[in-house]
């Protein structure tokens, strides 16, 4: 053990220190802790909040969406061989949109249908059960009686009906837009309910068979457009650009990132401000540290004489109170990492904290602990409290040995 380490750990034993200065010490490493504390469960908030809404949107969203400039698709099935041709596509299915109004026996509601092909669709989306909607939707064709469609937990608790119900579909026919006609009509069973605890999607959204939909509109074997699974999404802007240049230029395509991009800087710009803010509170626990060392170099003046004195140089000195400082920030980094992580197992375990889906796109506060910035909020907070420790450090080391012997 170095000189240097040896004095500064005698000096941070609690029994050797004053109740004033003890009490400011422990002050200073609890008000480290519990800014490292509040710092982690809101950045771990903030990147399970980016993180679910990704995987949830990943979930019941394609990768990358084509469609025909002002038109139809009518060849579909050649273009998703071409499609299926690139590395980078892992799956590709045909989907059609359409806007509608569903009736109970309680309530009415409008929704977006959108069909799609149960032999192909990669759409897969969280049921509870663990079902996809292109099974039941498949097994719904099959069972005979009223078409089947798969509608959103949110909407369904609108309308009051479960698994098994039956409801009317409204849409329009798209023979002529300037012609007066009566809506489509034709009577549907719920097979399934889905939620994502997406609100947009749970309350608004339907799926159905896309012949059956292409049927309930008045189109032939057309479609809106082809949507594509991807091996990589997060290689979504050079897959866009060559699936582009395999379709030729009467295409255009839009990829998640690009249809979310603002959703997601939004976020990106939260928790970077939540980090700026947050450290406010680090700093205030920095300024105890101050407090505390300053009173240890009051306290410590005739030591400090001596062992000038004994031979001791201005860096031992200034090393020693260096020292002291980044051990209280350890502490506090320490403390304040333990109850952080408990504090974050709690809210990951106990959902108790509800959001409302409307507003926040997701149901749940969602945690995810990320090592990354684990390590950026501990290596931030060591380095304030290094800096902080630096004045009192100086401060002692300029001390003169006659001045600390005479008024110490």
């Amino acid at each position: 053990m170095s000189f240097v380490t040896f004095v500064a750990r005698r000096h941070l034993k609690i029994k050797n220190q004053r109740k004033l200065v003890r009490l400011i010490t422990l002050l200073a490493a609890l008000g480290v802790g519990v800014g490292v504390m509040v710092l982690m469960v809101v950045i771990a908030v903030m990147t399970g909040f980016q993180a679910e809404l990704r995987n949830r949107i990943l979930g019941i969203e394609a990768h990358v969406t084509i469609m025909r400039y002002n038109d139809w698709i009518g060849d579909y099935p050649f273009h998703l061989e071409r499609l299926q041709a690139l590395p980078e596509v892992a799956g590709a299915a045909p989907f059609i949109v359409s806007q509608g109004m569903v009736r109970s026996m309680d309530s009415v509601a409008g929704l977006v249908l959108r069909g799609i092909d149960p032999a192909r669709s990669d759409v897969v989306v969280g049921l509870g059960d663990g079902g996809e909607i292109r099974s039941l939707l498949a097994t719904g064709e099959g069972e005979g009686g009223p078409p089947a469609i798969v509608l959103g937990a949110v909407l369904a608790e609108k309308l009051g009906v479960v698994a098994g119900d039956e409801l009317l579909l409204m849409v329009a026919g798209t023979q002529r837009a300037d012609a007066r006609v009566l809506p489509r009509t034709q009577r549907m069973k719920v097979t399934a309910l889905f939620e994502t605890g997406m609100h947009q999607y749970d309350g608004a959204m339907g799926f159905v068979n896309i012949h059956r939909l292409q049927s309930a509109i008045g189109v032939g074997d057309v479609v809106t457009g082809l949507e594509v699974r991807l091996h990589d999404p997060d290689n979504a802007e050079i897959a866009t650009e060559r699936i582009l240049a395999q379709l030729g230029g009467a295409f255009w395509a839009n990829h998640w990132k690009q249809l979310h991009r603002n959703l997601f800087s939004m976020l990106g710009l939260q928790k970077i401000m939540m980090y700026v803010i947050l450290t406010l509170i680090i700093l205030v626990g920095a300024f105890n540290v101050v407090s505390a060392l300053i009173m240890m170099v009051k306290e410590k003046t005739k030591d400090i004489a001596i062992l000038k004195a004994m031979g001791a140089d201005n860096g031992a000195i200034a090393r020693i109170f260096l020292y002291k400082g980044m051990t209280i920030g350890a502490v506090g980094i320490g403390l304040g990492l333990c109850a952080g992580v408990v504090l974050c197992l709690i809210l990951d375990r106990y959902p108790f904290i509800s959001l409302p889906g409307d507003v926040y796109f997701l149901t749940t506060l969602p945690v995810r602990i990320s090592f990354v910035d684990l390590a950026v909020i501990a290596l931030g907070t060591f380095a304030i409290c290094v800096a902080a420790s630096l004045y009192p450090a100086r401060r002692a080391s300029a001390m003169k040995p006659v001045s600390g012997v005479r008024y110490g």
